[in-house]
């Protein structure tokens, strides 16, 4: 049986809620404090988390996550090291989500290239941004370096004002 677990973090985006699971293979498998990162949802999230009956606040879970987060805000990290909960979402959506966290940071793709990367181009775009869209780890799972093919901002689920934010921390377009 696993536990349910959030925090609430203050960012430069708002406040980010953190949904973990308590694993029981350990420390050792999911990070200090044994927790997998499931969620991180910024507010007004289209398709955020909302806390649950029987989730447990436990801040303490979240120190590692928490840390992280403030250094990539602070522009001293440039990536994340997480344990994360394995299994969620389609086959398809895992596809995709695996290249998101292939795009470097400061750098932005298009949707298409995304398509391309996961063998799902011309009609598959749609697929692909709607399997975007449904990220559950905004900024973890950088879905904000992806942008229109005419190098618009487009389709952020945490809203483009936040994806301008994030895109401009990292030094890209924004």
């Amino acid at each position: 049986m696993t536990t349910t677990v959030y925090a609430r973090v203050e960012s430069p985006l708002g406040e980010l809620l953190l949904v973990g699971e308590v694993v029981a293979d350990g420390p050792d498998a999911a990070g200090a404090a044994g927790v997998r990162l499931r969620s991180l949802s910024v507010p007004g999230q289209k398709g955020g988390a909302v806390v649950q009956d029987g989730w447990r606040h436990a801040p303490e879970a979240f120190t590692e996550v928490a840390r992280q987060l403030e250094a990539y805000f602070a522009g001293r990290s440039t990536r994340f090291d997480v344990a994360l909960v394995e299994g969620a979402g389609t086959e398809f959506q895992r596809r995709v989500w695996a290249a998101l966290e292939s795009i470097p940071y400061g750098s932005t793709v298009s949707y298409g290239e995304v398509a391309a990367r996961v063998g799902a181009s011309g009609a598959g775009v749609r697929a692909v941004g709607t399997a975007i869209g449904r990220n559950p780890l905004l900024v973890v799972r950088p879905c904000h370096r992806v942008i229109g093919a005419d190098g618009a901002l487009r389709g952020y689920a945490g809203g483009l004002e936040r994806k301008k934010l994030l895109l401009g921390i990292e030094g890209g377009a924004g």
